[in-house]
């Protein structure tokens, strides 16, 4: 597995360097490398800011989860696989023709979020706040670490993919 600190390289060092138009490449209903960046900054992001908001909250306590988020959790989370074929949240579907400078940045900055947080947060937070994931419940920031370097390794592959064809 990635190390978070490095999703930037991970995402983004296959577009270095490459003609704006490589970034919109896409097959036919699928996103372009623009739109999986944006999905990925979307996430690590917004996620961050609610870590950064609930910082100063007392302690809290893990919402009971359903049969479908403790599977999710094993399957992703703790062997690590990302499954394909799910439709995206709605909150963090990337807009029809990003704009490529914008969602560097804002990966760069969510990533960096992030890191800040850790340092912050842990080892004392560790296993006492929450943030809610759509499809796995409420997670801890080390299991928000761990789904966001899965994720990005995941959508990193496709940007791959849609620079070699």
């Amino acid at each position: 597995m990635i190390r978070f600190d490095r999703i930037p390289d991970l995402v983004l060092g296959p577009l270095a360097g490459r003609p704006e138009a490589d970034w919109y490449k896409a097959p036919p209903g699928k996103w372009c490398a623009a739109q999986i960046v944006q999905h990925l900054a979307i996430g690590i992001d917004g996620s961050g800011r609610v870590f950064e908001s609930r910082r100063a909250h007392p302690p809290m306590r893990r919402r009971s989860r359903t049969l479908r988020q403790l599977l999710g959790d094993l399957v992703m989370l703790r062997l690590g696989w990302m499954p394909s074929g799910f439709r995206a949240p709605p909150v963090t579907r990337p807009v029809e023709r990003p704009e490529p400078a914008v969602v560097e940045r804002q990966l760069r900055d969510g990533v960096a979020r992030f890191l800040a947080l850790e340092r912050q947060l842990l080892p004392a937070r560790a296993s006492d706040l929450f943030v809610k994931h759509p499809r796995l419940g409420d997670l801890t920031l080390p299991e928000w670490l761990r789904f966001h370097a899965l994720h990005s390794a995941h959508h990193a592959g496709q940007i791959r993919a849609r620079l070699a064809s």
